[in-house]
C-alpha cells in the first residue's frame, strides 16, 4: 500500500511578496467599449479586484482555511493527489468522495464540510453524516500536474477508486459537478462493486429527439442555455480543448489574467444577478483564484479539457442509483425525462429555485440537503 503523508499548506514570504509585486505593475488593457458585461469582466471591476487583492486582502487566508482541515497526498499512479479526509465523529457515517471542477477548487466545499460530517453540532441528525473525501483534480491545487498525456476523465475515476480503497472504504458514495460529475459518472461506470450511489449538481445527458416536439419550459430553457453557451459562452473550453499550453503563459504569469479568466465564469455561471459578488464574497473569489496562482495551474488545469474533449468520452448507461439537483443557473441544464435515458436507475430528482453551477459554494444550506435526501434510500 502506498504511503499517505500528511499535508499542511505552506505559502513562503517570497511567494506572496511576488504576487504583490506582479499586481502592482499590473499593465491594464483600455476599458471595454459597451457598458456591460458582454466583451469580458470590465475594465473597473477588474481594477477593484486587484487593488482589493494586492492592499486588502489576507493572502494567507487560503492557507489557513484549509489548513483547519485534515489534508493529505499520496501517490496514485505516479502523481501525489492532495486531498481533504474529514472523519465524522459518527462511527456509521457514510463515506463520500466529492469531487470539483473547473474553475474551482476543494474551497469550494469548504462551507459545507461541517454539517455534511457532523449534524448533529447543527441541530441535524447523525444518521445523516458522512465520512467526506474531496481531492483535488490532477493538474488542479496541490495535486501534481500530469507530465505526460493520458490523465483523462476515466482515469481520474479509476484512480478515485483506488483512494477510497486505499482509505479503507470498501463502500461509499460520489458526488460532483462540472469535471466533477463526469469523473463521479465514470466512478459509477466503473467501480460499481464499491460505489453505491451517485449525485450530480450538473447532469450531462443531451436533450431526447423524441421529446423535441413536447417541450417543457424547463427543456425549452435548457436548449436555449446551450445555443447561447455554444454562441458566447464557451471559447474558454475551446482554447483549453486545444491549446491549454499556450493559454498556460499568460495565466501563469499574469495574476490579473488568471483573476479574469476565473472571475468571467463565475459571473456567467452563478445565480448572482449580475455580478460575482451577489452570491460570494469578494474575499471567497480570490480564496478561490489563489488556488490557481500559487501553484502555478493555469496551463495544467486546461489540459484536463484536452485530454477529455474529442476523444469520444463515455456515454454509456448508467445503472448505478443517481440523484440528480438541478440548479436554475446552472450552464446545461436538464430535465428528468432526458436525465433518464442516460441514468436509468434514477433514486432522488429535484429542481431547485436558486443556486449555479458552484452549488456548494453558492447555496451551502440547499446543497447539504440536496445530498441528504439523495444518498438517504442507499445507507
Amino acid at each position: 500500500m502506498s504511503e499517505i503523508t500528511p499535508f499542511r499548506v505552506e505559502i513562503s514570504d517570497e511567494e506572496l511578496d511576488d504576487l504583490r509585486t506582479r499586481l502592482k505593475n499590473t499593465r491594464f488593457p483600455e476599458s471595454e467599449t459597451p457598458d456591460d458585461w458582454s466583451q469580458g469582466v470590465p475594465l473597473a471591476y477588474i481594477r477593484e479586484l486587484t487593488e482589493y487583492w494586492e492592499k486588502d486582502y489576507d493572502l494567507r487566508r487560503v492557507e489557513s482555511r484549509l489548513n483547519q482541515h485534515p489534508q493529505f497526498r499520496t501517490e496514485l499512479d505516479g502523481l501525489n493527489i492532495h486531498f481533504l479526509h474529514i472523519r465524522s465523529p459518527e462511527a456509521n457515517a457514510l463515506p463520500m468522495i466529492m469531487t470539483h471542477g473547473w474553475p474551482g477548487s476543494v474551497v469550494e466545499f469548504l462551507k459545507v464540510i461541517e454539517p455534511l460530517t457532523d449534524p448533529v453540532s447543527r441541530g441535524g441528525d447523525a444518521k445523516d453524516a458522512f465520512h467526506l473525501i474531496c481531492p483535488a483534480l490532477p493538474g488542479y491545487g496541490y495535486s501534481d500536474k500530469p507530465a505526460e498525456p493520458g490523465w483523462g476523465v476515466e482515469k481520474i475515476a479509476e484512480q478515485w477508486a483506488r483512494l477510497m480503497n486505499r482509505l479503507g472504504y470498501e463502500r461509499y458514495v460520489a458526488q460532483g459537478g462540472d469535471w466533477g460529475s463526469a469523473v463521479t459518472t465514470a466512478i459509477g461506470l466503473t467501480d460499481q462493486e464499491h460505489c453505491s450511489a451517485i449525485h450530480l449538481n450538473m447532469v450531462s445527458a443531451p436533450p431526447d429527439p423524441e421529446t423535441m416536439d413536447d417541450l417543457t419550459p424547463l427543456e425549452q430553457n435548457a436548449i436555449a442555455g446551450m445555443k447561447h453557451y455554444r454562441d458566447w459562452d464557451s471559447g474558454y473550453s475551446k482554447e483549453q480543448s486545444t491549446r491549454p499550453q499556450t493559454l498556460g503563459y499568460g495565466l501563469v504569469d499574469s495574476p490579473v489574467g488568471q483573476l479574469a479568466w476565473i472571475i468571467e465564469k463565475f459571473w456567467a455561471w452563478m445565480d448572482c444577478d449580475g455580478h460575482p459578488e451577489n452570491a460570494l464574497t469578494r474575499d471567497e473569489l480570490l480564496d478561490n483564484v489563489m488556488m490557481y496562482w500559487l501553484t502555478a495551474t493555469g496551463a495544467s488545469s486546461g489540459r484536463l479539457y484536452w485530454e477529455s474533449f474529442g476523444g469520444g468520452g463515455r456515454a454509456d448507461e448508467v445503472t448505478v442509483p443517481t440523484g440528480c439537483s438541478i440548479f436554475p443557473k446552472e450552464i446545461f441544464t436538464c430535465s428528468k425525462r432526458w436525465a433518464e435515458k442516460r441514468y436509468t436507475n434514477l433514486i432522488y430528482w429535484n429542481e431547485l429555485d436558486k443556486g449555479g453551477h458552484f452549488a456548494a459554494f453558492e447555496q451551502p444550506e440547499l446543497f447539504v440537503n440536496e445530498v441528504r435526501n439523495c444518498f438517504k434510500s442507499v445507507r
